[in-house]
């Protein structure tokens, strides 16, 4: 795999979001987010999984849980860390990728 196919800027990151946990008994608030990131560089990947704890909105910025997007949940997941953080999470997905290029550590035994 390179990091030539056209269309694709390298190296990007994308940020899901793999579960939420909401109430039940008013517009469905969500309190938990699940998370994933992946990083894509030099024809190798690596990811992470979180979960970060929400605080209750103000009444009037609520939003109720059907009318939720992805990009509004990746936004108060990102906005949870700040960008310092952010940066961080990226850097290390770049030292596994790293790692994974140019090993400096391994497993095993020297006989069969």
């Amino acid at each position: 795999m390179t990091d030539s196919q056209p269309g694709i800027d390298f190296p990007f990151t994308v940020w899901k979001v793999a579960n939420m946990d909401r109430k039940l008994d008013d517009i469905g608030t969500v309190y938990t987010v699940h998370w994933t990131v992946n990083r894509f560089k030099d024809g190798e990947q690596a990811g992470a999984y979180g979960s970060i704890g929400l605080e209750a909105p103000e009444p009037d910025d609520a939003i109720p849980y059907a009318e939720l997007t992805e990009e509004t949940v990746i936004g108060w997941v990102t906005a949870h860390f700040g960008e310092e953080k952010v940066e961080e999470i990226t850097a290390a997905l770049d030292a596994q990728i790293a790692e994974k290029l140019t090993p400096t550590h391994s497993a095993g035994v020297p006989w069969q």
